[in-house]
């Protein structure tokens, strides 16, 4: 039987404005999903896509590379009907926020593209930009008057991450967008929250019976959550310098992980209720001193290495990264959450590049079930309980538990029972981007950051920011490309007698 909570009304006639729209974001991502939605019959009927530029181009030569873009990054074979048809609806529009003029002009062509392809008025603003250009180019937005809401017609304002790099960057940011649009007209995108597997532990956690009464500190022995890459900087090395480890992933997608397994049961399933669960998480988050961020943490940069065929060069020798960085390619942390349910239970979060294995997963670790009924036995020690939710490269849910060896004796191994969705549910490939445009499309931002969870996650992470920004070089440990990471992150996690759940290279 399917169950379903999703709503079956179509989503209204809108005008789609994509600021960055000649931008890898766009051609790699922002398309391909647009693509997968008409293909799927998911678009209204009548809609139409603005690209931004900054320099005056023709429609036709901006609907040519958004098609070379569809064909290279499509996650399935292109229909060309289908994509004449979306492409169609593509016209190029010229504004640079150091020009506000041009914010004036886009306004009058809007309007008058609105009213050829009568979409109601309604406009969605996608902001697919590097971050220092969200604040000018909203600010354009609303003093031209194109935020405003009127004649029932909707606004609504789609911000990619990172949200910030500090707490106070973040504050600053969030001040100035609700000082133009309303909490619920901002979305602050983060794709993890579109891969199917993320958005399954709300649904396994609360719509199955067995779990929920043991998600606590009565029965978990500690939580992992891993995100671990293959790749290096590569051509990213001046964002990636500025930026590091921790700030790039954690507080968005680690966190985005942690606050759907830790958070409270929402009292309904909707956007108010589940953010406000996440956000009341996030904010129990223990703030540490920075001397115990120095010593629940562990920092390390990748050195020259091997993954498979491919040759890693130093991270310090790669383009526009400065020779002498001491930018953390690779961060491990031990937090705390100070709530009744998880008192006592620590959550171990690693994330890094150049490493031997990728792998995104949360695993629940249970707690040790009593020895004594099979202390006169051959069992040396029984294997260790886990509830694995793996998210990539395979989308799967695994249960590690204890069985008995067939024979005479009572012998005891551990075994594995594995969910994967691809062989449950034959879907086609995605981007991930597919239900969160979807979402926005039709107002639900249940997926989507709330002003209070943005600035409680980077509360969380500020004091190791401000230590290890502190402590330079002192403390950050070298790692070979193609390892595990910095061997302080197995002892981070030995002295309090446990360890990761398996290394990523065996």
């Amino acid at each position: 039987m399917t169950v379903s909570t999703a709503s079956t009304s179509a989503p209204d006639r809108y005008a789609m404005v994509i600021f960055g729209v000649t931008g890898d974001l766009t051609h790699r991502l922002v398309i391909p999903a647009l693509y997968n939605l008409a293909e799927a019959g998911l678009l209204p009927e009548t809609f139409c896509v603005v690209g931004i530029t900054r320099k005056e181009i023709a429609s036709e030569e901006l609907r040519a590379s958004l098609m070379d873009g569809l064909k290279r990054f499509a996650t399935r074979p292109v229909r060309q009907d289908v994509a004449d048809k979306l492409l169609y609806c593509v016209t190029a529009i010229s504004a640079d926020p150091s020009d506000p003029p041009s914010f004036d002009r886009l306004r009058e062509r809007l309007e008058k593209l609105e009213a050829a392809r009568h979409t109601g008025g309604n406009r969605l603003f996608y902001l697919a930009t590097p971050p220092d250009a969200f604040a000018p180019i909203s600010s354009e937005l609303g003093r031209a008057g194109l935020l405003r809401e009127d004649q029932g017609a909707w606004r609504r304002l789609v911000v990619e991450k990172p949200f910030g790099t500090d707490l106070a960057s973040a504050k600053a940011l969030n001040a100035h967008l609700l000082g133009l649009v309303p909490e619920h007209e901002l979305y602050r995108i983060d794709h993890y929250l579109g891969k199917e597997t993320v958005q399954n532990i709300l649904v396994m956690r609360f719509a199955n019976g067995m779990f929920e009464p043991i998600w606590n500190r009565d029965h978990i022995d500690h939580v992992q959550i891993t995100v671990a890459e293959t790749l290096g900087v590569g051509h990213r090395g001046s964002f990636y310098d500025a930026t590091g480890a921790l700030r790039d992933m954690v507080p968005n997608h680690l966190f985005q992980l942690l606050s759907l397994v830790a958070m409270e049961p929402p009292s309904q399933f909707n956007a108010h209720a589940v953010r406000t669960a996440k956000s009341a998480v996030l904010s129990a988050i223990q703030i540490p001193s920075e001397h115990d961020a120095l010593a629940n943490s562990v920092r390390g940069q990748y050195s020259a290495g091997q993954i498979g065929d491919t040759t890693i060069e130093d991270y310090r020798k790669s383009r526009n990264v400065s020779p002498n960085s001491t930018t953390e390619t690779y961060a491990a942390l031990k937090l705390n959450i100070d709530n009744w349910r998880w008192a006592g239970v620590p959550f171990y979060l690693r994330t890094g590049k150049a490493l031997g294995a990728k792998r995104t997963e949360v695993a629940i670790k249970f707690k040790q079930a009593p020895f004594a009924m099979f202390r006169c036995t051959p069992v040396q020690q029984l294997s260790q309980n886990y509830l694995v939710i793996g998210i990539e490269p395979a989308e799967s849910i695994s249960l590690q538990f204890n069985s008995k060896i067939p024979g005479p004796q009572i012998a005891i191994d551990g075994v594995e029972m594995t969910f994967r969705y691809k062989d449950y549910f034959k879907v086609a490939p995605s981007t991930g981007y597919e239900t969160l445009i979807h979402d926005c499309m039709i107002g639900d931002n249940i997926l989507f950051q709330r002003a209070d969870a943005i600035e409680a996650g980077w509360a969380a992470v500020q004091p190791f920011l401000d230590g290890w920004r502190k402590a330079g070089a002192d403390g950050l440990q070298i790692y070979p490309a193609g390892s595990n990471g910095p061997a302080d992150a197995d002892a981070l996690l030995a002295r309090d007698g446990r360890s990761w759940r398996e290394p990523l290279v065996r």
